[in-house]
């Protein structure tokens, strides 16, 4: 007898939810048997059936379908056919109802050979190829059959039928579920109360589910659960029957005494107390598979278990919300919501969501919502999206049910979700806010207002406090994220523009509160933005993926809301301009709305009067603002309208051209007294030449304004601010902007037309006398002006560059350009110096501002943008690569700022050319090294941090370099053939006794040592041989290190043997990895021990964090700038036409591209030298003492696995624990499990160990 404690069932009223109940119908299958089902039933021992002498015979097994009662498949089955009951619920052939049918006729033939079949199920769904016998069945304990099971395992895989992927295995876990609830369904009316079957299968599942195998444990779990789900079906079926006899008792019990049927009274109090009988047993058997289960279960350490428990816990909560719903099974639920794993929180939060969603239920889960809910809120926050969208749509439910379970700090923490860049979040929070805001009605207005329209509509005030909500959030930036964040739940009111227009039109009425400045802003902002997500349908810029393929639905929506907007607003938008043409930011919003028209509407419905005033108002604009948004705003309005595939581009072309008459008149002659005042100029003249020179830019960057000749007399405003120096800053930067744009549209129409040659040397002059105006401004005092020359330098060098004659346009080669020596020179320095410049020079230049950190910000994107820019050039060979080696060594110091900028500008030079990308790395590492030999002196610290900052950059520059060395081998050892000649290139002035100047950049070369084939560590160890002399051969000191850790890298055999040899115990990031494997055959490939190797380092470096001790000395260039201190620093002379040089480098990069065949040529002569041999006998001996200065890089890796953002460890109310392992009891049959903790609600009371949160939570 299962007689675990379990908390009392109580009997269900007609309110539990009669729709969850299960067919009362009769099972054929048991009734057949009527030996069973009726008067009082004895009860036998599972382990121990009662043996009848007279049993029928057991059918065969072809009779039974082919399946052999032991659960064996047959051996020599024919045509296929499946034999055991896991391949029938596999295959999911036959109906789960006619299976369920055959095995309980077998059952009431042969329980034991019938449970044996359903054991070895349960075995076989968990992946196990053995089999339980029957004599196993009938004499050992289920320990031991279970441990006699795990024995059978398969150990080479760690996958079963649960886990593996695939839509069979998918199919299979369904029908699994479906077979164990319909064999409960179909024998609950005798077999489960017949203290065998049931007890049999409880107790081998409470065993397996305590077992340490997975596979055991997870099908168990999953089986007991939803065997528990059957069971409370049940359950609830018996409580409703019970209900219904007593209600039927106490009917024909208050009849009178001449009516009353005595013997029916008899039949419904036999009735009832047999029911009452078989709800004590299914208590029972709940109550084992709870205690002996699920609290065991529930806490288990792999998540798809604990997912499994409470999914079903929400079950039975939902089912049987009378015998579930309280607080004792609640809490289970509200300590797994601190479950670091995402896929249980989600679990709860969906239980949780059935529950909340029905509002009878909200008196039960008072208690819960106040000691849970702080902990639903904060997972608003959760790291994981699907549960942070659960947890949001949760508190709303909980809103819906209950306005006061929320307090406002609850409220304002969901609020902000509406800006979240994750759509689905933010959604969810719009529904939260509509909920809130926008749902909370007084009745009887609004029927007294539902006839109104406009202001005075209902959406009027909703409207007004949208509005209120959005200037209190403080991200005015980000109105596009709030209307789409509404617009699923709140479309209706976003769409009423007729209110929005009104709002803003019309004069309150009295008693009615007036717009402030800001509120109308806000509300301009809001219906642009209502409006473009209308005629895009589609979420704004930084939410999605992309743009969808609409469906004809929402195509058919789209193109009514553009129709609807554009007969609203074609009317409206001229009074609005008229209303607010004095402020900017309003302005500026409105004149977005005509690109969302259709202009055909304009013609079709002979609104041409509109569109006048329309353009009226847009010059009225003109006339009055100098800003630039407003400007480019006015300017892109009219590009919009004067497309040519509508009727009205006549039309709006007149007005343009008149507009840009009057413009340009004015600016001629603005500029005339300018220049003819000279130094004399007052501000009006100086204003009135800017004012209009702003918006003849505005305008020429979206119209080709080449006929008014614009360039002329920007040129002439240039020429006198280089020659006067006077020239006023903003200016300068519209005059170089203006040009910029009469250059390109000059170009445009020479590409689109045949031009001639007189055409292309106009154009040519005037580029070039730009080119040179804009050189000249590199120089300028005034920052901005440098830095817009600097842009359209770079522009101008990119769009004339050689690439401007590819797609058969060679007659344009007059037009391209190459820029000299002297102006990449320049173009360097203006990087060098405005780029990459110390942080703490940015922070005094910023301080005292009071939006510092914007500031800031917008700095860091200048700044980018201009590094963007030059690298470009270089990407392209308009600059000569070996400029990049000035970019390349700020790559570490630099990596939060710029440091996707140069991986990429890397990463595309090294696709151009692979050998001198390699020389390129080599020569900014030698820039470093001189930097810091002149900073520090000859005699470097080799354990400091700058030196170690140039070996981790070495080491990216290593890693950049990949895994195939065959694509890689002739510029890896290039690179190693420039740094040998680096590191001897100056001998030691004290003698020969004393190691080179240089020699410490050996260190640094070790760093690519790894990216050597076998075969060229052996030529390059053959070059670096002829600048070593005996005397460095016998040399240990430490200053000779260098050049042993190299030579090492060279000699060992591994691809990734790598050495940092320092001295004393103090040591910079080093490394080795020493190969254990035997030489392989030159001719092949890595293996793939070594290409595991390297991808550790692959790891390590995605982990790596950005050292931050690495403060390398203000960098300049050596390249195209030289250093007058190198020269000075040694005393030997260089001389210019040396192999190897930076020069010979920079004037003859195709030099080395053979050099590996010539080093193999020479080395067959080297080999007969006496010396070699002596250096291949002392190889070994080097090694030796070498190798205990090596030690070993392997860094454990750690992960943050943290809950969710807030999941911080105070959060948690429960300090979880690993029952996996459970000694199972001697007895067979397990009545008894360890007791459960005490069932108090409060999470604290099953904490057990003092030790807080030290250990593990599973």
């Amino acid at each position: 007898m299962i007689n675990s404690e379990f908390p009392v069932l109580q009997d269900s009223s007609n309110e539990s939810g009669q729709g969850d109940t299960v067919s009362l119908s009769l099972s054929v299958s048991e009734l057949d048997d009527t030996g069973e089902g009726k008067g009082k039933k004895k009860r036998g021992r599972p382990g121990r059936p009662p043996q009848a002498s007279n049993k029928k015979a057991r059918k065969s097994p072809v009779d039974k379908g082919g399946r052999r009662p032991n659960g064996m498949a047959q051996q020599n089955g024919e045509g296929g056919d499946p034999t055991t009951l896991f391949e029938v619920v596999k295959l999911g052939k036959s109906a789960m109802q006619s299976v369920v049918d055959d095995w309980i006729e077998s059952y009431k033939q042969d329980r034991d050979m019938a449970l044996l079949d359903l054991i070895n199920f349960f075995i076989q769904c968990s992946g196990c190829k053995g089999t339980v016998r029957i004599e196993m069945f009938r004499n050992m304990q289920n320990a031991e059959i279970i441990r006699k099971m795990t024995e059978e395992f398969d150990e080479d895989s760690g996958d079963y039928p649960l886990t593996i992927a695939g839509p069979q295995w998918k199919k299979f876990r369904y029908n699994f579920c479906e077979f164990i609830g319909v064999l409960i369904r179909q024998c609950q009316y005798s077999i489960i109360y017949d203290e065998y079957m049931m007890d049999t299968v409880i107790s081998l599942l409470t065993g397996l589910s305590d077992s340490q195998v997975r596979a055991f444990r997870h099908t168990s779990t999953l089986a007991a659960m939803k065997l528990m789900t059957a069971l409370v079906n049940v359950a609830l079926n018996l409580s409703i029957n019970q209900d219904n006899t007593q209600r039927q008792y106490e009917a024909e019990r208050n009849k009178v005494a001449g009516k009353r049927a005595t013997d029916k009274l008899e039949l419904l109090l036999e009735k009832r107390k047999e029911l009452q009988e078989n709800q004590d047993e299914i208590e029972n058997m709940m109550n084992s598979i709870f205690k002996g289960i699920f609290v065991h279960r529930y806490r288990d350490a792999i998540a798809e278990i604990r997912a499994i428990c409470i999914e079903e816990i929400g079950v039975w909560m939902k089912l049987y919300s009378d015998a579930f719903l309280n607080d004792s099974y609640l809490k289970y639920v509200g300590w797994t919501l601190h479950d670091r794993q995402g896929e249980v929180r989600l679990k709860c939060l969906k239980a949780l969501q059935t529950l909340y969603t029905n509002r009878g239920l909200f008196p039960k889960l008072e208690l819960f919502t106040n000691r849970f809910k702080d902990r639903i809120v904060s997972m608003t926050l959760d790291k994981e999206y699907d549960v942070a969208v659960e947890a949001i749509r949760l508190v709303t439910l909980i809103l819906h049910g209950s306005e006061d379970a929320l307090s406002n700090e609850d409220c304002e923490n969901v609020y902000h979700l509406v800006y979240s860049a994750h759509r689905p979040v933010a959604v969810a929070a719009g529904e939260f806010l509509h909920r809130k805001l926008f749902s909370r009605h007084d009745p009887q207005a609004e029927e007294a207002l539902a006839k109104r329209r406009g202001r005075n509509s209902p959406n009027g005030n909703l409207i007004r406090m949208l509005v209120l909500f959005f200037l209190e959030s403080e991200l005015h930036e980000h109105a596009a994220y709030l209307v789409d964040s509404l617009w699923d739940s709140s479309q209706e009111l976003l769409k009423d523009w007729d209110c929005m227009i009104e709002l803003l039109l019309e004069e309150p009425v009295q008693g009615e509160e007036v717009l402030g400045d800001r509120h109308e802003s806000a509300l301009i902002e809001l219906m642009v933005c209502t409006i473009r997500q209308a005629a895009e349908a589609h979420p704004p810029v930084g939410r999605g993926t992309g743009k969808r393929v609409l469906t004809a639905k929402e195509k058919k929506t789209q193109v009514d809301d553009k129709n609807k907007l554009t007969e609203h607003f074609i009317i409206a938008l001229p009074m609005l301009l008229s209303k607010y043409q004095a402020d900017a930011e309003k302005v500026a919003n409105l004149l977005q709305i005509p690109q969302y028209f259709d202009l055909e509407v304009y013609s079709s419905g002979r609104m041409e009067k509109h569109l006048d005033a329309l353009l009226k108002q847009i010059r009225v604009v003109v006339e009055k603002h100098t800003e630039t948004e407003v400007l480019e705003a006015c300017s892109k309005t009219y590009s919009i309208l004067c497309s040519e595939e509508y009727t009205i581009m006549n039309r709006v072309d007149i007005a343009r051209s008149q507009l840009i008459d009057e413009l340009t008149d004015r600016f001629n002659h603005s500029v005339e007294d300018l220049l003819q005042e000279g130094d004399e100029a007052d501000d009006d003249d100086i204003y009135s030449v800017l004012s209009s020179l702003k918006k003849l830019t505005a305008f020429h960057n979206a119209h080709d304004l080449t006929k008014w000749d614009l360039f002329k007399n920007c040129y002439r405003l240039l020429k006198m601010g280089i020659e006067q120096g006077s020239m006023p800053e903003q200016i300068a930067v519209q005059a170089l902007q203006c040009s910029h744009y009469s250059i390109l549209w000059q170009l445009v129409r020479i590409t689109e037309g045949s031009p001639s040659k007189d055409d292309l040397v106009a154009l040519r002059r005037v580029v070039k006398s730009f080119l040179a105006v804009c050189q000249q401004c590199l120089s300028n005092v005034n920052t901005p002006v440098k830095e817009q020359a600097f842009m359209l330098l770079c522009d101008l060098l990119m769009i004339f560059s050689h690439q401007l004659t590819t797609g058969s346009r060679e007659a344009l080669q007059p037009l391209v350009f190459n820029p000299d020596n002297t102006l990449q020179s320049e173009l360097l320095s203006f990087v060098l110096d405005h780029v990459f410049i110390d942080q703490d020079d940015e922070n005094q230049s910023m301080e005292g501002d009071e939006e510092d950190e914007a500031n800031k910000i917008e700095a860091l994107h200048k700044r980018r943008n201009l590094l963007a820019a030059f690298s470009k050039l270089i990407i392209y060979d308009i600059v000569d690569m070996p400029a990049a080696a000035d970019i390349f060594k700020h790559y570490m110091k630099y990596y939060n700022d710029y440091g996707d900028i140069i991986k990429e500008t890397l990463s595309k030079t090294r696709q151009t050319d692979k050998i001198q990308c390699a020389k390129t790395l080599i020569l900014s590492l030698q820039q470093l090294f001189n930097e810091l030999v002149q900073d520090q002196g000859p005699n470097l610290d080799r354990t400091s941090s700058h030196v170690s900052g140039i070996k981790e950059l070495a080491r990216r520059f290593a890693l950049t370099f990949g895994l195939d060395q065959i694509k890689t081998r002739e510029a890896v050892a290039t690179l190693h053939k420039d740094g040998i000649d680096f590191a001897f290139k100056f001998p030691n002035p004290k003698g020969a006794e004393y190691p080179p100047p240089n020699l410490a950049f050996l260190e640094v070369l070790c760093e690519f040592s790894s990216k050597l084939l076998r075969q060229d560590k052996k030529t390059v160890h053959s070059y670096l041989e002829k600048f070593m002399t005996e005397y460095m051969m016998e040399r240990r000191e430490d200053v000779w290190l260098p050049l042993i850790a190299y030579r090492n890298s060279l000699l060992t055999g591994g691809d990734e043997d790598r050495m940092s040899v320092t001295t004393g115990s103090t040591t910079s990031r080093a490394s080795t990895v020493r190969s254990k494997r035997g030489r392989p055959p030159l001719h092949k490939k890595r293996t793939d021990a070594d290409e595991s190797v390297d991808g550790s380092w692959v790891i390590r470096n995605d982990t790596i964090q950005t050292p931050g001790g690495l403060q390398t000395p203000q960098l300049t260039s050596t390249v195209l700038r030289e250093n007058p201190r190198q020269a000075a620093e040694h005393i030997p002379e260089q001389d210019s036409s040396e192999p190897g040089s930076e020069p010979d480098y920079i004037h003859n990069p195709q030099m080395q591209m053979s050099w590996l065949d010539q080093q193999k040529m020479e080395e067959v002569n080297r080999k007969e030298r006496g010396g070699m041999n002596y250096m291949k006998a002392r190889s070994g001996g080097v090694r030796q003492q070498v190798r205990g200065l090596m030690e070993d890089d392997a860094e454990p890796i750690f992960e943050d696995v943290m809950m969710s953002s807030r999941g911080q460890l105070e959060d948690m109310n429960e300090e979880f624990e690993d029952t996996m392992v459970i000694d199972l009891p001697p007895s067979r049959n397990r009545r008894e499990r360890a007791e459960l903790r005490p069932d108090f609600f409060d999470s604290t009371a099953i904490i057990e160990d003092d030790s807080g949160f030290g250990m593990q939570m599973f």
